[in-house]
């Protein structure tokens, strides 16, 4: 095998040196998701275009029974795993160039190399990227509570097992340099791992009951969430907010309270419900970003009495108002028309 790779290598660098050295960037190596047994001592991966022309390079064949593929992959899609934002991010962090165009073009590949490294040391963007797996995984999971195929929910399963370990990975500051190969093994030497997150994971792959797949699928969701809330609290106490936003926020909100109380008064719960609804909404959003931490609503709520949704509304909106004006903001608040147009 090794002699074979080491042969493939050296074809496609004789390939791109006759036929395509000005349309060709970078030939890269990576060789991370390979087997074991399959591993050589040096074979080509992908390579960045420079021109439309290219494209000829690209090949997929097998030989002895291990298929390759050698295909182009753009700078644009480079540059999106330097900013932690594509999903194969071992494609840059662990290639290495086996032919160059040009000096520059290598300079610029290990730039990319290094702003991902600098990436990777950047807690609160880690955890900004890992968010956004969390999302994927929350959809995935909607598209799989109506799912009835069993296929189709044993496969939702496998993304959401794979793009959660992935974003515990960031909360930790690091990717997999295999893919989904050994994901757990590599989790157990992380500092930070959501709780009971190997069991979890492990007891979906192992169900055989796609409705408690669904279950297991869930409980592993809820608990990397909450990990992540959690390291997201000291980083968000951090700094100095700056209250007359909140001010403002709170100057146009006010009218969503207003309408909440009018509902309630109005003994109207569906107004009332779908208006403390978006209320509830935004002031978790806020709330978070303030450190306000008493944001509660819709607990309260009661079809058959909106008089507690109507009390819990003003508690929490007092709240707001005391963090404002606590923290030396003034809320721009009039009593009559004639007060507004006097200081105005």
């Amino acid at each position: 095998m090794s002699k074979s790779s080491t042969q493939l290598a050296d074809w496609a660098v004789r390939k791109i040196e006759s036929e395509y050295a000005n349309d060709i960037c970078l030939l890269l190596e990576h060789n991370a998701l390979k087997l074991e047994r399959d591993m050589g001592d040096k074979t080509f991966s992908f390579y960045i275009p420079a021109t439309n022309r290219a494209n000829g390079l690209a090949k997929t064949f097998i030989i002895g029974g291990i298929g390759y593929d050698l295909f182009p992959m753009s700078w644009e899609t480079i540059e999106s795993m330097a900013d932690v934002k594509h999903y194969n991010t071992t494609c840059l962090g662990n290639a290495q160039i086996l032919w160059a165009r040009r000096d520059e073009d290598r300079q610029r590949f290990e730039s990319l190399q290094a702003r991902l490294k600098a990436n990777l040391q950047n807690p609160q963007y880690m955890l900004e990227r890992g968010k956004k797996w969390l999302g994927t995984v929350v959809e995935i999971f909607q598209d799989t509570l109506f799912e009835e195929r069993v296929y189709k929910v044993r496969e939702n399963a496998s993304y959401i097992c794979d793009l959660l370990a992935i974003a515990v990975a960031f909360a930790n500051r690091q990717y997999f340099p295999h893919g989904q190969t050994n994901q757990l093994k590599e989790i157990a030497n992380m500092k930070n791992i959501p709780n009971n997150f190997a069991g979890l994971y492990g007891d979906i792959i192992a169900e055989s009951c796609p409705d408690a797949q669904k279950r297991l699928c869930y409980k592993l969701i809820k608990s990397t969430k909450s990990f992540y809330e959690n390291l997201e609290k000291p980083i968000a106490s951090t700094g100095s907010p700056d209250f007359t936003e909140l001010a403002n926020w709170y100057q146009e909100l006010c009218y969503t309270w207003r309408r909440v109380y009018h509902w309630c008064n109005e003994n109207d719960p569906i107004n009332a419900y779908i208006w403390c609804g978006m209320l509830q909404d935004e002031v978790g959003q806020w709330g978070k970003k303030f450190g306000i931490v008493d944001i509660d609503i819709m607990s309260s709520y009661d079809a058959n009495n909106l008089d507690a949704l109507h009390k819990r509304a003003e508690i929490v909106e007092q709240s707001f108002r005391k963090a404002i004006e606590n923290n030396g903001v003034v809320i721009d608040e009039y009593n009559t028309i004639e007060e507004f147009l006097k200081a105005n």
